[in-house]
């Protein structure tokens, strides 16, 4: 019996056996999972023409919220391996910009803050790139302001709305501006840049729209940087990973979130993530790999198996929430049975709890 692997993509794409893109697939659902997996080699059916890297070694790139992710995995890897792990080049360019190097077959793995997006399936599916989709951990989008800001403790999804829509441009520029009980001052803004995952997940959440933001802000892929400028500026409003909050929380400080009207107002936390208590900034991030490289370069299968194998313990030591048991054993199944695709369709997917998750991961 074959299981259809998206079926909200059956409009976009076909049915299951369509392979128009080379991205919809189908696998069996009595496929025997090997008991040591390790050993296992995924065996996706070969597609004409694929695009493979060209190069020895492992190149990784794609967001710079999970980058710290993959960079101490590989840290890790290379300690217990030794010479037998051989090279790994892990950078960051923002999701979008990591996606684009993805699909023209220039690297491994893209580490992603976001699903795949319509238009980057189609890319890949034209460049013959199809690609595991393997979610990692859970973080939590932060909103931060700098320390001496003594006024803002919350702030609403409607507010935040107000100050990023493409019509604010120009014309929010004053924190009373906001709400009415904040002080006359200079409104800041500091956020991701358009090639970011973190971009199109906020602006799905806000705007309502991955790509529509106000462009009057210091913006940067470079979590590290947004991260200096709240720090500094007095008068600054920025978000960004969980993680990078909690490496600098003495030099910011989080707002509470209120999602809709009536509702409390929840600071970021792994328990609040956990609870789906902190909505809708909660996200789950990803890695994507290249089929076809992971199936001929033995290097990558062996990182990779490492990757998922060491997941959980891994991802709190940077600042992120590891995903349930029952995550991490799908998602091995799911690179070890061959699952080809996306679960996602082709849209950011916010407010996402760890339980939706887990019900995609199951049916896929």
């Amino acid at each position: 019996m074959t299981i259809r692997l998206l079926l909200s993509f059956k409009s976009l794409f076909g049915t299951c056996s369509a392979m128009t893109f080379g991205l919809i697939g189908c696998t069996s659902s009595n496929q025997a999972v090997d008991p040591n997996p390790q050993a296992a080699t995924p065996t996706p059916s070969e597609i004409a023409n694929p695009v493979v890297p060209g190069y020895s070694g492992i190149r990784v790139d794609g967001s710079s919220t999970v980058f710290p992710i993959t960079d101490r995995m590989a840290k890790e890897y290379r300690k217990e391996k030794g010479g037998q792990a051989g090279a790994i080049d892990v950078k960051f360019s923002g999701t979008g910009g990591g996606f684009r190097k993805f699909c023209a077959g220039e690297t491994d793995i893209n580490n992603a803050s976001r699903p795949i997006l319509k238009e980057e399936i189609e890319a890949c599916g034209k460049a013959g790139v199809r690609f595991y989709e393997l979610p990692i951990a859970f973080d939590a989008l932060t909103l931060a302001v700098n320390p001496q800001n003594t006024w803002a403790k919350d702030i609403t999804v409607a507010e935040l709305r107000k100050i990023w829509e493409p019509a604010a441009q120009g014309r929010i520029t004053n924190w009373k501006q906001v709400r009415d009980s904040y002080p006359d001052l200079p409104l800041k803004l500091y956020g991701a840049g358009k090639d970011s995952g973190t971009f199109d997940y906020f602006n799905e959440v806000t705007t309502g729209k991955p790509k529509e933001s106000r462009t009057d802000y210091t913006a940067s892929e470079n979590d590290n940087e947004l991260v200096a400028g709240v720090s500094k500026d007095p008068n600054a409003l920025g978000y960004f990973g969980l993680s990078y909050y909690e490496a600098k929380q003495n030099e910011l400080k989080a707002l509470a979130v209120q999602y809709k009207a009536g509702e409390s107002a929840i600071l970021p936390s792994r328990e609040t993530v956990e609870k789906a208590q902190y909505r809708p900034f909660s996200r789950p991030l990803f890695i994507y790999v290249n089929i076809t490289a992971a199936q001929r370069k033995p290097e990558l299968q062996a990182f990779v198996s490492y990757y998922l194998k060491n997941a959980k313990r891994l991802v709190t030591t940077v600042g992120y929430i590891p995903l349930p048991d029952e995550g991490y054993h799908l998602t091995n199944l799911h690179f070890y049975q061959g699952k080809v695709g996306t679960v996602f369709e082709g849209v950011p997917q916010p407010d996402l709890t760890i339980a939706e998750l887990l019900r995609k991961q199951a049916v896929f």
